[in-house]
């Protein structure tokens, strides 16, 4: 078992580190398993096709995935939630003291497309979606015939494959899955050689192709209460929500209202709590405030509302290179030595003074940057306080969110307010905000454009540092206007076709790939 894993596990790596060049014709290269190899060895150990797919999510935590082996800010999904987050301006960079994120914040690595951090997402978006090719190949194709245990690994492969060409499709197009223009190359299996761009239209049918046939294939099957990094059915469900908005027809809108309303009614994932949402503290912040509510942080997979994550644990061999270590005060990593990742001062002065919300984010040292240190923390930040404990979190053991039950939530509100259907719209945003602001009757008086308006509003505010408002600013068609407090562009707006808010292919592809714009 132990040397099939180790086999499986470097093929699906080294599939995808190959990118989309010579390497895949060779089907039986010298220091790799081809997938017919692989499809007899799953026959002599059924158990194979568990560890590969577990090794398609190891990718979404681990350093130098993106393609680098230096670069900290090379970390998978959650490294790629703070380019989105900063390029749509909802995170500003503090400061420059190390350079990582330099030309993400300044709009400058969007529009150069040989800087390395436009490669890094799109190297490891179609690692994962190599990765998943792989372990579809080891069960026998897409449309093999299969029993028990695998009918749910080729769901969560066909998941993790849309989930990979969703996000390549936001950073790499202004498109919404209807249009004739070319956006990237489509690869359904390991074998082909070099594809040209497809158009949006294809790209779209086939994330959502495949996150319906994911969802069927899903039926029945239950992670264990310490595996929520695996795609469930209702992950699934959600991630094809995401597709079908952003698409947006009104067909599209309607599937999504009946999606997450089922997420929603399942009772499965209840809403974060207040308690869960701020810490809180019993004197003013000192080194010797006691937190009353260490349930609060995001930083516990085993927290209620979340649907997707990761249990970090020693073993996942994380320290400075990690999303704690970029954006934590309380990790001993960038953020500890002065790299700020802070809110844009125009988002914050747009939340409400009686919203908790507004709690998360404090002038750490009198210089007016609003850090997150009361949303996103370390579970021992009191020893860091007490100086027990220099610098804080050394080796990474708090847990990544990938989704949570809030993103239902919003994006049920935002189809229904889009469909005309006001009143439900309203409804379910007042389910959040009764657990966020004291008085949230006003959105009673709120519809139309308004109403989307506000949601979308509450959608950053609720979702920031998670990655997700740079996906609502593409499908809401919204423009950004950045706060004072950003190092450039300070008080520039950008819309969000602009050039600058997204990436453009990048040349390491452009040179390797003669096919690309066939």
């Amino acid at each position: 078992m132990k040397k099939y894993f180790k086999m499986a596990f470097v093929t699906a790596l080294a599939l995808g580190a190959s990118s989309c060049g010579k390497d895949f014709l060779d089907e039986k290269p010298s220091q790799y398993l081809s997938p017919g190899q692989i499809a007899d060895a799953t026959e002599l150990d059924p158990g194979l096709a568990q560890a590969n797919i577990d090794g398609v999510y190891a990718l979404m935590y681990k350093v130098g995935t993106g393609g680098t082996n230096l670069d900290h800010d090379d970390f998978g999904q959650k490294a790629y939630d703070i380019y989105s987050d900063m390029i749509v301006s909802d995170m500003a960079l503090g400061s420059l003291t190390y350079g990582w994120y330099r030309d993400v914040a300044r709009l400058s690595a969007t529009t150069d497309y040989t800087d390395t951090d436009a490669y890094k997402p799109w190297r490891y978006y179609y690692q994962i979606g190599l990765a998943a090719n792989a372990t579809i190949e080891l069960l026998g194709g897409p449309d093999a015939e299969l029993e028990g245990n695998n009918v749910f690994i080729m769901g969560q492969a066909k998941a993790m494959r849309a989930y990979a060409y969703f996000y390549l499709a936001q950073f790499y197009s202004s498109g919404y899955g209807t249009g004739s223009e070319k956006i990237l190359p489509i690869y359904r299996d390991t074998q082909v050689p070099n594809q040209p761009k497809s158009t949006s239209a294809e790209v779209y049918e086939f994330i959502i192709e495949n996150l319906e046939q994911a969802i069927v294939h899903l039926e029945g099957f239950n992670r264990s209460a310490s595996a929520k990094n695996q795609i469930n059915q209702d992950v699934a469900k959600g991630l094809l929500a995401y597709a079908l908005t952003a698409r947006g027809s009104a067909e599209d809108l309607q599937r999504v209202v009946t999606l997450t309303d089922e997420i929603i009614n399942s009772n499965a994932y209840p809403l974060t709590t207040r308690s869960q949402t701020v810490a809180q503290f019993r004197t003013p912040l000192t080194a010797t405030s006691e937190l009353l509510n260490p349930e609060s942080g995001f930083n516990d997979v085993n927290t209620p509302s979340w649907m997707w994550g990761v249990d970090l644990t020693l073993d996942s061999d994380l320290d400075l290179v990690s999303w704690w270590g970029q954006v934590d005060l309380f990790t001993y990593s960038y953020a500890y030595v002065g790299d700020a990742k802070i809110i844009d001062d125009g988002l914050y002065d747009a939340i409400r003074e009686d919203d908790i919300r507004k709690n998360q984010f404090v002038d750490v040292d009198g210089d007016g940057k609003l850090w997150p240190i009361n949303k996103f923390y370390w579970s021992g930040r009191t020893k860091y306080l007490a100086g027990d404990e220099f610098g804080g979190q050394r080796y990474i053991i708090t847990d990544y969110v990938y989704m949570r039950v809030e993103e239902m939530y919003l994006l049920n509100a935002e189809a229904k307010a889009k469909l005309g259907q006001d009143g439900p719209a309203r409804e379910r945003l007042k389910d959040i905000l009764k657990l966020r602001v004291d008085d949230y009757n006003y959105v009673d008086a709120l519809s139309g454009e308004a109403l989307q308006d506000e949601i979308y509003l509450q959608t950053r505010i609720e979702m920031w540092g998670e990655g997700k408002a740079y996906l609502a600013m593409k499908r809401n068609k919204a423009t950004v206007k950045r706060g004072s407090n950003h190092l450039e562009h300070a008080g520039q707006s950008f819309p969000y076709n602009a050039d600058e808010l997204t990436f453009d292919i990048p040349q390491a592809e452009v040179l390797n790939n003669p096919f690309l714009n066939q």
